[in-house]
């Protein structure tokens, strides 16, 4: 029997974005979706979830999403899987890109697994699909859970909006193009957490998103 999915968001870094805490439910094995920053409120969410962590995910190479990962493996003692290999360039330099925006000091990132469109990554009794979706980042990948009916989107759909395509490797007609042949199709009753603001669900953005119209 699949699991049942738990989710936990916690807001990191100036950007507010929602890093997640995903566990199956029976067995309360789990993973840190996109811990950008402020480990301490990452490691407070586990502890009182009681959540037995078994990976770090990473959704793409972004600065906000992925600038905590190498040192949560390290004190986690977890593997890394996630994005695509082409986001390798932005997690090279994330030392840079942390200086840049005056965040704190973040490491490069070399993840223990590539993923990869049709790859399957599980989490406890979770199983997720993994859809390559380019477009906000070169690498950008989309976590599936097809028995729960739900989805980790990173920076490729929000609630009324998409990712920004303005960033270097970013490419506007890529991204929508993914949305729509790749997320969209999964499902009107398929419930997501984006990257940043609120969760949504499919249904709503296929007829209400301003951007995925005509």
């Amino acid at each position: 029997m699949p699991g049942t999915p738990r989710a936990g968001i916690i807001p990191v870094t100036p950007f507010q974005q929602n890093c997640t805490l995903i566990w199956d439910d029976a067995t309360k094995v789990g993973a840190v979706v996109d811990p950008g920053g402020d480990l301490d409120r990452i490691e407070a969410a586990i502890a009182e979830q009681g959540v037995r962590v078994e990976k770090i995910l990473l959704t793409h190479g972004h600065v906000d999403h992925a600038a905590g990962a190498d040192e949560l493996r390290e004190k986690l003692g977890v593997p890394i899987e996630g994005p695509h290999l082409a986001d390798k360039y932005l997690l090279d330099s994330l030392p840079a890109t942390a200086a840049q925006y005056g965040l704190d000091p973040a490491r490069p990132v070399t993840p223990d697994r590539w993923l990869d469109g049709g790859d399957v990554v599980r989490v406890g009794e979770l199983t997720f699909d993994i859809l390559h979706c380019p477009g906000h980042s070169p690498g950008s990948v989309v976590f599936v859970s097809r028995d729960a009916r739900f989805a980790l989107v990173g920076d490729v759909v929000f609630k009324g909006s998409i990712g920004r395509t303005d960033l270097p490797g970013g490419n506007h007609e890529q991204l929508i193009r993914a949305i729509k042949e790749k997320v969209l199709p999964l499902g009107d009753d398929i419930a997501f957490i984006p990257g940043h603001g609120p969760t949504g669900t499919l249904g709503e953005e296929r007829v209400s998103n301003p951007f995925l119209q005509g």
